[in-house]
């Protein structure tokens, strides 16, 4: 009598003994390379030099300590920190781009409970990137993230020798600061 083949009915083959010792054999000498690897290196290989690769495109090539103070008139006064000069005055209505970076870290900075007088550091890096860091909350902002129209507000900033007024093509319409 012929039964038809079943799943119950069919002797399963044997895997090679000799292979699956191969192939653990071989498995446990990559583990035992790569641990040996780490282990003299200190690490993942190569760590080091990318991490001083980055460390020189993050380099600071320029940079400056800001406050910014709110006026009666609705203007922000932009002051050096190193002189306590005012070395611009953003009109009211105009740069809502600075307005709007400014107003949010603020916001972050009332929540924390600390005031305005700790200063912004406004960085230019190796890499090209325009960075404004609030170093009492340890939060950044890479300017150039939002577009080079708007990162040049902050550029001129890093940059500015002595008082003038910064408008901008960005004022068509008013804004509280921050």
């Amino acid at each position: 009598m012929n039964e038809p083949q079943t799943l119950q009915n069919q002797v399963p083959e044997r895997f090679p003994r000799v292979m699956l010792l191969a192939i653990g054999s071989v498995m446990v000498l990559s583990f035992a390379l790569a641990a040996v690897s780490r282990i003299q290196s200190g690490g993942a290989a190569g760590t080091d030099a990318l991490s001083q690769q980055e460390a020189a495109q993050n380099a600071v090539v320029a940079s400056r300590s800001l406050r910014f103070e709110d006026r009666p008139d609705g203007s922000i006064a932009v002051i050096d920190v190193a002189d306590g000069l005012e070395i611009d005055t953003v009109k009211p209505g105009a740069d809502n781009f600075l307005r709007g970076t400014l107003r949010g870290l603020a916001r972050e900075r009332r929540r924390e409970g600390i005031g305005s007088e700790p200063p912004f550091t406004l960085s230019a890096q190796a890499n090209g990137y325009l960075v404004l860091t609030d170093p009492s909350t340890r939060r950044s902002i890479n300017l150039g993230s939002f577009g080079p129209t708007n990162a040049e507000v902050f550029a001129r900033l890093l940059m500015a020798k002595g008082n003038h007024t910064l408008a901008s093509s960005q004022s068509n319409s008013p804004s509280n600061t921050p």
